[in-house]
């Protein structure tokens, strides 16, 4: 039993958890996957307020006001960021980088400009420079001083530990499959494997909020991006943290770990699932790095997932709909670190019942077009197994049935059903990642069909196909 249950140990779930722990609330935070090893950890990790051409925007389609407080949430939540990592005394690599999103046409020119009248407007220290300070030729950029970057992974693993020295209670590696909603003082039961935990208010901090009564799943769209981290880069190279606004967009920052300086460098968006070709996406980005960019060898890669919302703004907060304290985040568009932390301080504060502004401009229960997703399909359909190489998967077609095989490096068949446990749909094979993934509202399996991250909660089913139906090892 608790009084309040965290669903997700991401920026948010950590970031709510802890407020509520430090003032006197019983909190338990449940995570599916070990803390840092989610979305959060594999961002950008840019704690900025400049969400590339983003104010101009927000004030053309939502007004001033709105835009003002979307500007406010995101100082705000970028600023609890530093503020937590030095009170608490987080060694996060956490430091001063200025922001800047640059362009490649000199015929944007007035786009930059425009939106750094907007941001000034909005309080924001923006200018436009006539060139990046980037290793390649540019046509200048948008400024925003005084932002910061830091290492996400180090960061909620220490607000972790200031989570259980509150009070809080946290559980690693334990996926919440179902949550069961009744009346009573304890409204909530989560369920997870034979355990189950029942709560007086409820957090759902995950991808896609776990539970709700609200279809966040048609009113946001999943979509992945590709980074990667290079060796023996210049320690110096680049001073700043960079993000294009042409397409196709790459954002650049300077990193390190144990062994010395990093560059990471994400590519250009793509719809969740909607990609044949991952692996091809890894090597124009590799391609393009060097070609622009000094850089040494490839040391890690890795996919991200976010989610966005038709005009920009987030869904947090309390749920109305008779969701009796329910509350939710999601939808954030690819800047997760800002709009998260701002997303779980109006949790907080709802849950202490202290007003904040934001709770109009994120309200989960807004009126939202329901036709903003509509899905996709499999990319990965194939005419007979023959089709699969090793250590490979696609969707072949049995009658009515769609099977997922996965062929492994010694040339096994592995059958499961395509159907996506979330919804129905059927997957997607992602041949950089060796994962199945929904095309539709953004779940990914592994390739023995276990659920990596949701909406889905359970695995793909196994299916007993005979052997002569699928075809023969090759």
């Amino acid at each position: 039993m608790t009084d309040v249950a965290i669903v997700g140990g991401g920026i948010v779930g950590l970031t709510a958890a802890y407020l509520l722990a430090a003032a006197g609330r019983e909190v338990t935070l449940i995570e599916a996957l070990s803390i840092g090893r989610g979305v959060t950890g594999l961002s950008s990790a840019k704690i900025t307020s400049q969400h590339t051409l983003k104010y101009a925007d927000l004030i053309r389609r939502h007004g001033v006001a709105k835009a003002r407080l979307y500007a406010d949430a995101n100082r705000a939540g970028a600023g609890k960021v530093w503020e937590l990592a030095q009170s608490l005394h987080i060694a996060c690599d956490i430091e001063e980088r200025d922001a800047y999103a640059f362009t490649l046409r000199p015929d944007r020119r007035d786009a930059l400009e425009a939106e750094a009248s907007a941001a000034r407007s909005l309080g924001f220290p923006a200018d436009v420079v006539a060139r990046a300070p980037l290793p390649f030729q540019n046509a200048g950029a948008l400024r925003f001083g005084g932002q910061a970057q830091f290492n996400p992974v180090r960061y909620l693993t220490g607000l972790a530990r200031h989570v259980a020295s509150a009070g809080g209670r946290l559980y690693q590696q334990t996926r919440v499959t179902k949550v069961i909603k009744k009346s009573g003082d304890l409204p909530w039961t989560l369920v997870a494997g034979v355990h189950r935990l029942h709560a007086r208010e409820l957090v759902t901090a995950t991808h896609l909020p776990l539970g709700s009564p609200v279809q966040f799943d048609v009113r946001t769209r999943p979509r992945c991006h590709i980074a990667m981290a290079f060796r023996a880069v210049p320690e110096g190279m680049l001073d700043g943290m960079f993000i294009g606004t042409d397409a196709p967009a790459y954002s650049l920052r300077m990193a390190h770990d144990r062994k010395g300086p990093l560059l990471i460098v994400l590519a250009p968006e793509f719809p969740t699932g909607w990609e044949k070709d991952v692996e091809g996406r890894f090597a124009r980005l590799e391609s393009w790095v060097r070609t622009n960019v000094p850089a040494g060898a490839a040391e890690w890669r890795w996919v991200n997932e976010d989610y966005d919302t038709l005009g920009g703004l987030p869904f947090a907060g309390e749920l109305a709909h008779g969701a009796q304290r329910m509350f939710v985040a999601t939808g954030f568009s690819g800047w997760g670190i800002s709009n998260g932390t701002a997303s779980a301080m109006l949790i907080a504060d709802q849950l202490l019942g202290r007003p904040n502004p934001w709770s109009s401009l994120y309200d989960p229960s807004r009126r939202a077009n329901s036709q903003f997703n509509r899905g996709g399909e499999s990319q990965s359909v194939v005419g007979s197994v023959e089709q699969i190489a090793r250590d490979s998967g696609g969707v072949v077609t049995r009658g009515r049935q769609r099977i997922a095989v996965w062929r492994s490096a010694e040339g096994a068949l592995h059958a499961l059903s395509a159907r996506c446990t979330h919804m129905g749909c059927t997957v997607t094979w992602n041949n950089a990642q060796r994962t199945w993934d929904c095309p539709c509202h953004g779940s990914v399996f592994a390739r023995d069909g276990s659920v990596l991250h949701g909406p889905a909660t359970e695995p793909l089913r196994h299916l007993r196909v005979p052997k002569h139906t699928l075809g023969r090892p090759r």
